[in-house]
């Protein structure tokens, strides 16, 4: 059996039993019971499963490890928290984080107006909201106003223009002043796909001038005493934990000289995001370095050995970890509709009255295939393909005859690998393979895992069922863009095999695990597809719920979002439909209700099984 890295990467979450994969929680429902249940209400096409409590569960080790670091290192400060809305935005998301982290006292973190107004909506009163990325003189008025409500929010100036508006605002209007913090522009520089984040050449920051000039324009204004927060990011995803040791010993002694220079209210380092997910599922290649632990006790132990040293009081820490958070939350499921050697099924052979001696060859080493001889049948079928080809090259054979001989071949490879699966050949691997299978998913890439295009970003990906039995078939992954790029292939490096099914005869699903993070913002609407549909999971010791169903967008919805107005096509169709002068009026009523079944769909594929 294969278990798919499971213990690798889904941090105890699911489990396998009985041949299913199941939560790893309170009643423990199986994935493909969930799947069916929602299934059965004639929802088709690619399914998008969130689950609270992994947020939840990811929140609790969050906060539990950073408060036992704080209190093994004898630390003063205290530990805080928000999640950064870019990371996912859509609403049952959001929800979802902020409930789960009501007893936290879990903030958000804003890059632009409408996510700042989205954090002003959904933040409780008292948590924390920070505001980073480039600002204007109305986002930054937003800031002020969201201040007077009551929200704890800090503004994170990016340049030294974005102060100067921040004190002209606060000389124009009569609002309480925001917590203002400044993002550092450090030398050390993160690692992995995102590194570019920290560096003196990063997108963002303040470089060690402009920090001295910024402390002189807060003081000018009398706005000093709002300075409380200094920021860095060094990067997404960080694989490797030694540069956010060196980022963290620039930064904290970049707040131990603003403090001794004045800044007598600053008492939060924010060290942004960065803490890595583990998408791997193979145990030679690991997403990072370092456990949570070594992280949260890094990060504690070396700001507060800089403060010892400079004599300076223990800094609030603040993280922005948002992808740690949210990627175990989603699950992508998606029907497999296709395995492309499908047609290679003995049913489909049509022999003739006389068939040409090689077909009767195979066709006897197919019969008489066992486990002792079939290395040397396999090598003696591979030959008289070869033959069979040539044959039908110059003429010989025919398209019939053909169609036997790869069914046959097939099939003895196939009987082979099984044969052999538990003492497989260097031979055999190889060729297992050279003769993978396609597998065509009803998703698409593009939309639903758009890191992978993108970044060749992989994630973890497995059966929902047939877990009691050994894939052997070297699986690439197709989906229903007519884009090649709209493919996940097979890398040696990164096996993944999937299980020989009869798709006339059963369903085979497909999870794609860790989709939390990134890939629902960042999903493309390429060939029209658009978010699939989705169903927020809550499970107690007895049973499970499925909630806030978000059907994929039908055809005119979809169309509407791009900048048509459907209500023109729809009409124009219908109008195409009733004038037409090649059907009869019977036909016409029955095409026009099908059209307008069909319009009312998603755009996903439809099959029947």
């Amino acid at each position: 059996m294969n278990n798919f890295g499971l213990d690798i990467w889904s941090n105890n979450n699911f489990i396998i039993e009985n041949g299913q994969i199941r939560l790893n929680y309170k009643c423990m429902p199986s994935l493909l019971q969930i799947v069916e249940e929602i299934r059965a209400e004639d929802v088709r096409g690619p399914i998008l499963l969130r689950f609270p409590h992994l947020i939840k569960a990811q929140i609790r080790t969050l906060y539990n490890y950073f408060d036992k670091a704080i209190q093994q290192n004898n630390y003063k400060g205290k530990f805080h928290a928000v999640f950064p809305l870019k990371v996912n935005q859509f609403p049952h998301a959001v929800e979802a984080v902020t409930s789960q982290g009501a007893q936290f006292n879990y903030g958000l973190e804003a890059g632009s107006k409408a996510e700042l107004i989205l954090a002003m909506s959904k933040t409780p009163i008292g948590a924390n909201i920070t505001v980073n990325g480039f600002k204007d003189k109305e986002m930054i008025t937003l800031g002020f106003i969201a201040a007077q409500s009551g929200h704890n929010i800090t503004i994170t100036i990016e340049g030294l223009g974005e102060l100067e508006t921040i004190i002209e605002v606060a000389k124009e209007c009569d609002l309480k002043v925001p917590n203002i913090g400044i993002r550092v522009r450090l030398h050390s520089t993160g690692s992995g796909i995102w590194a570019k984040s920290g560096g003196m050449d990063a997108k963002f920051g303040l470089t060690s001038t402009e920090i001295i000039e910024a402390i002189t324009l807060l003081r000018e204004a009398d706005l000093l005493e709002y300075l409380s927060m200094i920021h860095f990011h060094i990067g997404s995803q960080m694989s490797d934990i030694a540069p956010l040791k060196k980022a963290l010993r620039e930064a904290g002694n970049i707040y131990a000289e603003l403090k001794k220079m004045g800044a007598t209210s600053l008492d939060n380092i924010n060290i942004g995001g960065g803490l890595a997910v583990e998408y791997n599922q193979h145990a030679h290649l690991n997403s990072r370095n370092y456990s949570i632990d070594e992280f949260s006790s890094s990060v504690v132990f070396l700001l507060g050995e800089i403060m010892n040293a400079k004599n300076v009081s223990h800094p609030n820490i603040f993280t922005e970890s948002g992808r740690f958070i949210v990627a175990s939350h989603a699950v992508l499921i998606t029907p497999v509709l296709e395995l492309f050697t499908q047609d290679y099924q003995e049913k489909l052979l049509n022999f003739k009255t006389i068939n040409p001696p090689l077909i009767e060859e195979l066709v006897e080493l197919n019969r008489l295939l066992n486990n002792t001889n079939c290395i040397e049948y396999l090598h003696d079928a591979l030959d008289h393909m070869e033959s069979m080809l040539t044959l039908f090259d110059l003429g010989y054979i025919d398209l019939q005859d053909r169609s036997n001989a790869e069914i046959l071949v097939h099939n003895i490879i196939k009987r082979a690998l099984y044969l052999k699966s538990a003492n497989p050949t260097d031979e055999l691997a190889q060729l297992q393979v050279k003769l993978q299978e396609r597998y065509l998913i009803n998703a698409s890439i593009f939309q639903s895992l758009p890191d992978y295009w993108g970044l060749n970003q992989h994630f973890p990906v497995m059966p929902l069922h047939h877990l009691n039995s050994t894939p052997l078939r070297a699986a690439s992954l197709w989906d229903i863009t007519c884009d090649s790029d709209g493919e996940i292939g097979f890398n040696p490096d990164k096996p993944l095999y999937l299980h020989d099914v009869n798709l006339d005869e059963e369903e085979y699903f497909l999870g794609f695990f860790n989709v939390g993070a990134y890939q629902e913002t960042l999903g493309m609407n390429h060939n029209l597809f658009t978010h699939p549909s989705e169903y927020t999971i809550t499970i107690d010791e007895n049973s499970y719920e499925v909630k806030n169903a978000v059907e994929s967008k039908n055809i005119l919805d979809i169309l509407d979002s791009i900048g048509y107005d459907s209500a023109i096509l729809h009409m124009k169709l219908k109008n195409d439909l009733s004038n037409s002068e090649f059907i009869s009026e019977k036909e016409k009523s029955d095409t026009l209700a099908k059209l307008e079944l069909f319009l009312k769909q998603n755009g996903y594929l439809r099959t029947t099984n």
